[in-house]
């Protein structure tokens, strides 16, 4: 150990929750947190509610926990950002907040690395709810199939406005 060393400062340790039980099924988007659903057009944030990125939907969240919506592997995984390339072939993007990318990472711990395998309902990423909003962004969970233009449909199921559970369908994708 450096001298300096002890001058630094320690990461605290998050604990990992456990993962959700889903059985999932190909072409089936699950909600990656617990929350409101909102309709990806009315994301406020241009980029998503324009579906420049993909269609989908987003949600408000009610914890800190967000989940893999799709079994497959991770393309990126940065903070406030996670892609994942589904066993079907879908190009999923789970996105936290708005403009959050500003925060640098700051409030962001991923559970989750650039080529891991993943599976429906494991535990991704968690957020700092009061570090994004006191930094004045929100917190809204965009999941975005950046592919969807390749791709016969993206439908959202749960209702606008509709409270679910991290793990209950909300997307579904057709090849």
């Amino acid at each position: 150990m450096a001298i300096f060393d002890k001058f630094g400062k320690k990461e605290e340790s998050v604990e990992v929750p456990e993962a959700l039980a889903i059985d999932a099924q190909p072409g089936i988007g699950y909600a990656p947190v617990s929350g409101r659903v909102i309709r990806m057009t009315d994301v406020p944030d241009k980029v998503f509610s324009t579906e420049i990125l993909g269609k989908g939907c987003a949600l408000w969240p009610d914890s800190g926990y967000v989940y893999a919506p799709a079994s497959g592997w991770v393309g990126t995984a940065m903070g406030h950002a996670v892609t994942i390339k589904s066993d079907g072939g879908a190009e999923v993007l789970i996105h936290v907040g708005v403009n959050t990318v500003n925060l640098k990472g700051k409030g962001f711990t991923n559970f989750v690395s650039e080529g891991d395998r993943v599976v429906a309902g494991q535990p991704i990423i968690k957020m700092d709810r009061k570090v994004i909003t006191e930094a004045g962004y929100q917190d809204c969970v965009v999941l975005a199939i950046s592919n969807s233009a390749d791709l016969a449909d993206v439908e959202l199921t749960a209702g606008f406005s509709e409270k679910v559970e991290a793990g209950d369908p909300i997307l579904k994708v057709t090849f």
